[in-house]
């Protein structure tokens, strides 16, 4: 079988920022260099074996179906959990993984962390992590909480890395939100998108754990914010809460947080904590990745999960949603199921709602995407080629 190769670079300071990186040398053995930065003063506390770079690579390699050679240290229980997220990705019916074999130099157990449990966790400003952070801090009728010491904002995942005045403005924000829940917020960035060129959809949850890893000699629990919920789950993707324990070892396990909840339910949650609702980012589309642009679909989801619990615009949007913006809503299929989940939420909870203009545009524009959808699916691809021409050749004569 092929080969792709890790070779662990020297961890160096530059900039007053520590750079741990890996090269990773293809089965052409072309090379490109997979690398993340952190603040030094985190110097002491980033674990700088390899585990992070198998994590970070273990669906490229499978995407080619070549074994996984590591020049460096693994920790073997990190190794025998992937044997299984490996089997359970082949289980899925993409065609798109390959199980392959993944060999380390050498193998050795990092120390857990002495006393009791301490957990990070993923923290984009979005309300995914809101809620996961608020619910582990403040949410006094939780039973079970983690305790929750810090977040993690990675640059390079929803922000480019060349974007770095946009990151700084939206690290701002979110450190207003971790401050005002006495958790510390720790920034990082990688070049993993621009090296990693695989669906975002399937390598989000590896890439959040990657980041995570780095920090196994200081918590033992690393909680990836769940981005969907178990009625609406979509198997294998990037958000699949099942696989993410096989993204742990001893030193750091690795949890998948909140799958359990709506969007609704999460916003509900988060309502009255003023510093969230003014500075909730959400947006990913907007040409200011900062700001929430307010006319992309999750902009307008996240302004009329708001609505449906009768609680106004919030301070994080600087305009409303008219009906005509969600009559022409474009929704891919999770996107249509997300919506009806928010349709038949607010029939459970307040019937009124429903003679609202803006839910009876909803309920049309969900029906309208159904209906496109179905054809998309069913359009003989001879007939999607030849109107595709069609399109351009207009688009030509314009």
């Amino acid at each position: 079988m092929a080969k792709i190769h890790l070779w662990q670079e020297e961890t160096k300071i530059i900039n007053n920022l520590v750079h741990v990186s890996t090269t990773i040398e293809m089965s052409n053995q072309s090379q490109v260099n997979l690398w993340y930065r952190f603040s030094l003063k985190y110097q002491e506390e980033i674990n700088t074996t390899c585990d992070s770079f198998v994590i970070a690579t273990i669906l490229l390699a499978m995407s080619q179906g070549c074994d996984l050679i590591v020049h460096g240290q693994v920790s073997p229980s990190l190794l025998d959990n992937l044997d299984e997220f490996q089997d359970a990705w082949c289980c899925y019916p993409l065609q798109k993984y390959t199980k392959i074999m993944v060999q380390a130099d050498t193998e050795k157990e990092l120390e857990k962390p002495l006393g009791q449990p301490k957990a990070i966790s993923a923290f984009s400003g979005g309300l995914d992590s809101c809620f996961t952070a608020f619910r582990h801090s403040k949410d006094v009728h939780r039973r079970k909480k983690y305790n929750l010491l810090a977040g993690l904002m990675v640059h390079g995942l929803d922000i480019p890395i060349s974007q770095e005045d946009v990151f700084t403005r939206a690290l701002k924000k979110s450190i207003i939100i971790t401050n005002s829940l006495g958790i510390e917020l720790i920034e990082m960035a990688t070049n993993f998108r621009q090296v990693i060129k695989l669906d975002w959809e399937d390598v989000f949850n590896t890439t959040v754990a990657s980041c995570l890893h780095f920090f196994s000699k200081g918590y033992t629990q690393g909680i990836i914010p769940a981005s969907t919920y178990y009625t609406k789950m979509v198997l294998p993707s990037a958000f699949d809460p099942i696989t993410d324990s096989f993204l742990s070892s001893k030193s750091l396990e690795i949890i998948n947080d909140g799958s359990a909840f709506t969007r609704l339910q999460k916003t509900e949650k988060i309502l009255n904590w003023q510093e969230i609702t003014e500075n909730l980012r959400v947006c990913w589309q907007g040409e200011n990745k900062d700001q929430n642009c307010g006319k992309c679909e999750k902009c307008i989801r996240t302004i009329l999960t708001f609505r449906a619990l009768n609680y106004g615009l919030p301070c994080c949007f600087e305009k409303d949603v008219t009906d005509q913006q969600i009559l022409n809503l474009k929704l891919r299929g999770l996107e249509i199921g997300v919506m009806e989940s928010l349709i038949n939420q607010i029939q459970a909870r307040d019937k009124s709602l429903l003679s609202q203009s803006w839910v009876k545009a909803l309920q049309k524009s969900i029906k309208r995407n159904r209906i496109l959808e179905y054809i998309k699916k069913n359009t003989p691809l001879e007939i999607k080629n030849n109107l595709k021409k069609i399109k351009n050749a207009w688009k030509q004569k314009l």
